[in-house]
């Protein structure tokens, strides 16, 4: 449902005529582009007479985006309550000359917005719209104002959102890494009172016991250094 902060009519007659000419003073404003944005439009009789003021707050959108949103609050209000004369006054320059056709829509998010706008102006018996500063366009722009103010203050006191503890990602075991072959260096030494330098044999252990490579022997009474590697 869409959110309204301000949405109201107040007739000084039970309806316009489908004959009469419908004015309309709309604007749209966005605090950062894209931000906190809204619009607002006022719209009168002949007469000068106010038919109906019309405020949404959009969320985080853009000017653009808040013009746009402000100039199809106005047609969907004329076409829904009988009007089919419609002329409107902006102060939003890009919108205003899109809609004339003398400026190309190149955004891919306006565009859909432009289109709308389009389908509805086709609609209507008579339309109209042209860009008016900002200081002819008060009422509307102070209806955007009021709708952003509106809308801020709801996102202030909601509080910001409760941050839960972060919690340390876990860390996967190491694989076990196969073990290694061993094997053994025989290392056959003479008492320490000798001087000669030994020999070295190398073989492996299978079963408990020691077998040599190249079918090498060992002779009774010497020791015998087992090396992994």
């Amino acid at each position: 449902m869409r959110d309204y902060t301000r949405l109201m009519s107040l007739f000084s007659k039970p309806s316009a005529s489908a004959t009469e000419w419908v004015h309309a003073h709309c604007d749209g404003g966005s605090r950062g582009n894209p931000g906190p944005s809204g619009y607002g439009a006022v719209l009168t009789d002949p007469e000068d007479n106010t038919l109906a003021e019309l405020s949404e707050y959009l969320g985080i959108r853009t000017n653009n985006y808040a013009e746009y949103s402000g100039l199809l609050a106005v047609l969907a209000w004329t076409l829904e309550h009988g009007p089919r004369r419609l002329k409107v006054v902006s102060d939003s320059e890009l919108m205003v000359k899109q809609v004339q056709g003398k400026y190309k829509v190149n955004s891919p998010d306006l565009k859909p917005l432009w289109q709308e706008a389009r389908n509805r102006i086709a609609q209507l018996e008579a339309f109209e719209i042209s860009h008016a500063l900002r200081h002819k366009n008060k009422a509307a722009d102070a209806l955007a104002n009021q709708a952003m103010d509106k809308g801020t203050r709801r996102a202030s006191t909601a509080g910001p959102v409760e941050s839960l503890p972060l919690r340390p990602r876990p860390t996967a075991a190491p694989l076990a890494s196969p073990p290694k072959p061993e094997r053994v260096v025989l290392e056959p030494t003479e008492p320490r009172s000798r001087p000669t330098a030994p020999t070295m044999l190398r073989g492996f252990t299978r079963d408990g016991s020691v077998h040599l490579l190249g079918g090498a022997t060992l002779p009774d009474g010497i020791f015998v250094k087992i090396i992994r590697e």
